[in-house]
């Protein structure tokens, strides 16, 4: 399996009653559809995974996988806290269509995430499933993360296809790249450093700003990958600002409030999570205010 381009993760649309709401996703997706990205992930980070109970995630994946056509890269996250867990997601997930299954790092117990712990569990994983698996690290959400060199081992299993890297650390990326052959797949998930990723070895990205700005995600993809460096860093400029409030800022909240000024409505995040203030979403408009001219649907 080989990934490139922009893929996103979507949002998981939730209503005034924290139910999860349909009407919404399939909206959103049919627009998103009519975009350049080159798949999505369903049940990710910014799609509120660990909020939703198994059955709610079930139901988003087959509603989602009716409407993304095969040509598109349909990816599931179906990374749990123990082992079991995450074989039992990752099997349903396959079942239900999804081409690939994007597994985050177990971190409840950080202390005892060793570079061997984290080999047996994905091994375990990727023994069982029956799609390709890729490495999920995001250290901002987890608490955890994973070692250079357990990459390097895991990257020897068959079954095992990839990795999304959402630290933005571009040594690291540099190093992962080094550490794993050509056939595996690095992405990242920092729209804030994508351009310098891509120089740096990453096949593609999957970004949450791409749901927002899809266009220009891929622009700046096709513009880097054409060898356009100084137009491609031009444009990761004028990203940058929104690409920071939609990471560390804001994040799944300032996501759907600035999928909301786009004209995209997502509902609200789940609680505990709250919508941002009216401060937040005048930071947010202003920072869209020069792509003003994109819009969803």
């Amino acid at each position: 399996m080989k990934l490139s381009g922009v893929l996103t993760p979507i949002p998981t649309p939730f209503d005034h009653e924290d139910e999860v709401d349909i009407a919404r996703l399939r909206a959103a997706l049919t627009g998103w559809l009519r975009s350049p990205l080159s798949g999505f992930v369903i049940l990710g980070s910014n799609g509120e995974a660990a909020f939703l109970d198994e059955d709610e995630s079930d139901r988003v994946i087959a509603i989602a996988r009716d409407l993304v056509p095969t040509e598109r890269s349909f990816i599931v996250g179906t990374g749990r806290e123990t082992t079991r867990a995450t074989i039992s997601a990752t099997r349903r997930a396959a079942a239900l269509g999804a081409d690939a299954v994007l597994v985050r790092t177990p971190g409840f117990f950080k202390a005892q995430m060793t570079s061997d712990v984290f080999v047996r569990h994905y091994r375990a994983v990727a023994d069982a499933s029956p799609v390709p698996v890729l490495l999920y690290n995001y250290t901002a959400v987890t608490g955890v993360s994973l070692p250079v060199d357990a990459v390097g081992r895991l990257a020897e299993h068959a079954n095992i296809a990839g990795m999304k890297e959402s630290n933005g650390d571009l040594p690291r990326l540099a190093d992962l790249a080094a550490s794993t052959p050509d056939a595996f797949t690095l992405l990242t998930g920092s729209a804030a450093t994508f351009h310098e990723a891509l120089r740096a070895g990453v096949a593609g990205g999957i970004l949450a700003l791409g749901s927002v700005l899809p266009d220009q995600c891929v622009r700046l993809f096709e513009l880097t990958t054409g060898g356009r460096f100084d137009d491609a860093r031009a444009l990761q400029q004028q990203l940058l600002p929104i690409a920071k409030l939609l990471g560390s800022a804001y994040g799944v909240p300032g996501l759907k409030a600035a999928l909301k000024l786009i004209g995209c409505d997502v509902g609200w995040p789940r609680p505990p999570l709250v919508p941002p203030g009216d401060a937040a979403v005048s930071e947010l408009a202003e920072a869209l205010a020069p792509f003003t001219a994109v819009t969803h649907g």
